[in-house]
């Protein structure tokens, strides 16, 4: 494969009992190409993010991002190195804000306090960047499932990613 990919997955093999989920995946990404990876239910696409998120590990091959390579990553190098990842599953708070769903964990503060116009602000300027026209005071609760998911797409986004995976992104039922 090509030394300018952002991401290589070499010869990646997967193994439950009984059951083995990935054979020996190999494929380049290149930055800037947009990937669209297609099976049926139980084809391994789930379980191929989650090896390149560090959610499990891999039973065998090599994850090559920029041009390190891993045996397998944690979540948290995953994250560090600028890998993200939006689920199907949400994982927002319902009754926080966007603006606190984008920055949850990483906390704008005042002192002890937490700074909510910076967050409301930086939230502002990273949801108009990607198109969504939502105020980032609305709790997360009172938005459409289409805007929950821009609001994960934001936090992901928020974390200045360099590889963004978008699992089933048409899957939650869309109602803007």
């Amino acid at each position: 494969m090509s030394e300018s990919n952002i991401l290589e997955l070499r010869d990646i093999l997967k193994i439950y009992p009984g059951v083995v989920a990935l054979n020996k995946v190999s494929i380049g990404f290149r930055p800037g190409e947009i990937h669209a990876i297609v099976g049926e239910n139980g084809a391994g696409k789930s379980t191929l993010i989650k090896c390149i998120t560090g959610c499990i590990e891999p039973s065998g091959g090599e994850i090559v991002f920029q041009g390190e390579t891993y045996k397998r990553l944690t979540p948290i190098e995953a994250i560090e190195r600028g890998i993200g990842a939006v689920y199907q599953e949400f994982n927002l708070v319902p009754f926080l804000s966007a603006a606190e769903n984008i920055f949850y964990g990483r906390e704008k503060r005042k002192k002890l306090f937490l700074d909510h116009e910076t967050m409301n602000r930086e939230a502002k300027t990273i949801v108009e960047e990607l198109g969504i026209s939502i105020d980032p005071r609305t709790r997360v609760k009172d938005l459409t499932v289409a805007y929950q998911q821009m609001v994960e797409i934001a936090k992901t986004v928020s974390r200045e990613v360099k590889f963004l995976i978008l699992d089933e992104p048409s899957a939650p039922p869309y109602t803007a």
